[in-house]
């Protein structure tokens, strides 16, 4: 099972949806840094279910608990290995083995592939529960990034036909880096905000579900970060989006838009600015040849409506091998969009932190 990242920043996350716990361990982070506490509260709080009316109604405080490389707040440089306990959990919604397939879920596939041997409670290790581990260590890749200049956002982009207004090029204000991590759907565009909550709770009256994309932002970056081909900074970064549970597509930049462009428009014309070489547009997104350029990092990710729904579904019985219906029980989220949110910004911290000692490596 691949559940391990990274060369130069190693990092493992286990667990189950509804075992004891999830975790992680992180191998080779800087000795050294101290952990902000109130800070990887708020990050693990806004990824944490049962927090609004617009996700599942599971609640986990998911307050981790290191085991391993903390010291009196600070990081030893050892590797890191923290556990988020599970509160909640309710194996008894999901029967006593796996037959009827959930349309949308791995349950054929992931039967399948291992054998019949798989935890298939909740989704098991296939489950959005195995992104607390991932929030933890982005949360820590992201305050040493910090320390370096560098800040992230996210947002929903659009949800349906209903859209928000772009994340800027130029670095925001702290007023609106704070009001988008606390908001439960973040949207720069508060009657956009408005608009997506209606359409999802709508759908969950309908025992439906909705998708839509979101767009995250890495500011103050350095150029050079990154490599050609297969260690390209899309490379690495589309690696980590698409590990997100729902994540169907991935855009830097324009995106699918360079498609309707001639290269006159398409190209980030090079300008002086303050003595440094930027890029007049930033429509590919802060990469040139897989290496960042200096410019902002934008990313879109196209989100999959969930496939938990109650409605009453077509699939098969893998018992008896043979067509069925399926009403699906259980405590699950009408929309995807606001939890993603801080995992993507956990992805990007984890890929950019990796490809900045990779970068470090290189020159020694």
């Amino acid at each position: 099972m691949s559940s391990c990242f990274g060369q130069y920043l190693k990092i493992t996350i286990f667990g189950q949806s509804h075992g004891p716990a999830v975790g992680v361990t992180l191998d080779g982070f800087p000795a050294g840094m101290e952990i902000d506490e109130e800070n990887l509260a708020l990050q693990m709080a806004r990824r944490a279910p049962g927090r609004s009316d617009l996700t599942t109604p599971r609640r986990e405080s998911d307050t981790p608990e290191f085991l391993s490389g903390v010291l009196n707040g600070r990081t030893t440089g050892q590797p890191i290995t923290a556990v988020i306990r599970s509160e909640h959990q309710r194996p008894a919604d999901y029967g006593d083995g796996v037959d009827l397939a959930r349309p949308g879920h791995a349950d054929y596939t992931g039967h399948v592939r291992y054998f019949g041997f798989e935890d298939w409670r909740g989704g098991g290790s296939f489950s959005g529960r195995l992104t607390a581990p991932v929030v933890l260590a982005g949360a820590l890749c992201g305050q040493w990034l910090a320390g370096q200049g560098v800040t992230f956002a996210s947002h929903a982009l659009s949800l349906g036909e209903i859209a928000d207004a772009p994340l800027p090029d130029e670095y925001p204000d702290a007023e609106t880096l704070a009001r988008l991590r606390a908001m439960p759907l973040p949207t720069l565009s508060e009657a956009a905000a408005e608009r997506m909550r209606e359409a999802i709770l709508a759908a969950k009256a309908e025992g439906d579900s909705v998708g839509g994309t979101v767009e995250v932002a890495a500011y103050g970056l350095p150029a050079g970060l990154g490599a050609p081909f297969f260690d390209s900074m899309e490379s690495v970064l589309s690696h980590l989006f698409f590990s997100i549970p729902g994540i169907k597509a991935v855009g830097f930049g324009d995106g699918f838009g360079f498609s309707a462009l001639r290269g006159s428009e398409a190209n980030d014309p090079f300008r002086m600015r303050d003595g440094r070489v930027t890029t007049a547009t930033n429509r590919a997104g802060g990469v040139n040849g897989g290496i960042t350029n200096g410019m902002t990092i934008r990313a879109t990710l196209a989100v999959r409506p969930t496939p938990s729904i109650a409605k009453r579904q077509q699939t098969v019985s893998l018992r008896r091998m043979e067509d069925a219906e399926l009403e699906i029980r259980g405590r699950h989220d009408p929309c995807l969009l606001p939890r993603v949110c801080p995992v993507a910004e956990a992805m990007c911290a984890i890929g950019l932190m990796e490809m900045w000692k990779e970068r470090a490596a290189c020159v020694r």
